[in-house]
């Protein structure tokens, strides 16, 4: 990529912020209007579960594919392609007829979406070079999907209200349609120095392994955890597994650079996005019920009850970017994780009569929580790295993200499967209480790794890991050079 000024390295990462936009609003939006969506179609929680964790499955799928495909066709290209598809996702979702078609248009709509947010960290990677300069630009990013949180539950509030669920995938258009001119216009092209070949295998286990195991995690409730059908899905997840981490340290491009995952700091970035977004997938999930089946709320009303915790994220994740720019990963990480595993335990209290104001506290604990955690978690993930391997690099991070949004949803709605007899305003609070629990263990995980990933220990084996992948990237590029 081509030396840019300081004012136009910033209007790339407005350029690349507004697809994190469209996606983050998408996010909180589709959750506001799931009970809508249920009672138009009559859909059980399993269908509610399978219209978030379609899309959430796919993106997940495909992410690692579309950085290393932007790496090698173009990041500009493959940018400007998944906003259109993005785009188009979104209309057909508003014109869905039937539940079946409206979680196929999301997997449509995931499928762009899967070339939009670690395409995007690849360009603004490639753009600001400088750790300090990178660190605050990740802030930047990362206050831009607090906020677009913090407008999802309201906008999506008064779109149900107003004109129904549909209503909620008209927004992402005309912003898609903004964000494609613009790319054109101001963002430049970028390839890796080397183009990395595809990996079908690889990528038809990524697809087994997580299709399989959200499969089993979603539907046990209703086969039976040991029925025949169940534990044949979860054998598919293990051997996928198994047949993976055969299967990818032998090639030369593997999907997954598994050397990548010798730096603590890396693979600790991994499992801390999956903690964390599994805490709030689920959260999501289960508390937009609550607030609208359980409580009655109307949708603009629920809306406005999640706006402390988004807001809480849209402040706190630019602060998280200064810290990390100042004093390392550490101090954002273990707020954290103390924040999702606070608001776990509040929420573990939760009842059908619980006062606002409780409400309120135990989701802006919550949103403090998860805004600090995802600065460090990309920081890591692209940190250290060689730039020709960045777009593969965060969209492992991007993946680990979708992963755990996706566990989250399906282990909360299965527990609420299980654990609910008779109406849900009679007995969602204790169906529900065992989630909170594991929302609340999901935050200790963060504070653990948070304390391993950023020890001594930790940073060395980061810079070894470094070098040894720099190393290793020469030795290919001497022979074509």
């Amino acid at each position: 990529m081509p030396e840019l000024s300081l004012q136009r390295r910033y209007l790339v990462l407005a350029i690349c912020c507004m697809s994190l936009f469209i996606v983050g609003l998408d996010s909180t939006i589709v959750n506001v209007a799931l009970p809508d969506i249920g009672r138009t179609f009559r859909a059980p929680v399993s269908g509610l579960q399978w219209t978030i964790d379609a899309y959430t499955l796919v993106l997940a799928a495909l992410l690692m594919l579309s950085g290393s495909t932007a790496d090698r066709l173009g990041r500009r290209r493959v940018f400007q392609i998944g906003l259109g598809l993005f785009t188009i996702g979104s209309l057909l979702c508003s014109l869905a007829p039937g539940l079946g078609w409206l979680v196929a248009f999301r997997m449509l709509q995931a499928v762009g979406g899967s070339m939009l947010n670690p395409v995007a960290m690849s360009i603004i990677t490639n753009t600001f070079t400088k750790p300090a300069e990178r660190a605050r630009a990740i802030g930047v990013w990362g206050g831009v999907f607090g906020l677009s949180m913090a407008m999802g539950p309201v906008v999506g509030g008064a779109l149900v209200d107003s004109v129904g669920w549909r209503g909620v995938f008209w927004v992402n258009i005309p912003v898609g349609i903004a964000a494609i001119l613009l790319t054109a216009l101001f963002v430049p092209e970028s390839k890796a120095a080397r183009a990395r070949r595809p990996d079908p295998i690889g990528q038809v286990l990524i697809i087994a392994m997580l299709g399989s195991l959200t499969y089993g995690i979603i539907e046990g409730p209703s086969y039976g955890w040991g029925s025949a059908r169940i534990l044949a899905f979860f054998a598919v997840t293990v051997i996928a597994v198994v047949a993976f981490l055969l299967y990818e340290p032998r090639r030369t491009d593997p999907l997954i650079d598994i050397r990548f995952f010798r730096s603590l700091p890396f693979s600790g970035a991994t499992l801390t996005a999956v903690s964390a977004m599994s805490a709030l997938g689920g959260f999501l999930f289960l508390i937009t019920l609550y607030l609208q089946d359980v409580r009655g709320f109307r949708p603009l009303i629920a809306g406005l009850f999640l706006l402390p915790m988004a807001a809480a994220m849209a402040v706190s994740a630019p602060l998280a970017g200064r810290m990390l720019a100042r004093s390392g990963a550490r101090a954002p990480l273990l707020i954290a994780g103390t924040g999702i595993a606070a608001g776990g335990v509040l929420l573990t209290q939760l009842t059908n009569s619980s006062a606002p104001g409780y409400l309120v506290l135990a989701f802006l604990v919550f949103g403090i929580g998860v805004g600090f955690v995802n600065a460090p978690i990309t920081n890591a993930a692209v940190s250290g790295m060689p730039r020709s391997q960045a777009g593969v690099a965060s969209g492992i991070a991007s993946t680990s993200r979708q992963v755990g949004s996706s566990v989250g949803v399906a282990v909360m709605g299965s527990v609420l499967a299980a654990n609910l007899h008779g109406p849900m305003t009679a007995g969602f609070a204790a169906a529900t209480r065992p989630g909170w629990w594991i929302v609340a263990a999901a935050g200790m995980v963060v504070i653990v790794l948070a304390l391993i990933t950023t020890s001594r220990r930790g940073k060395a084996s980061a810079e070894r890991n470094a070098t040894l992948v720099a190393k290793a990237e020469e030795k290919i590029l001497v022979p074509s050079a």
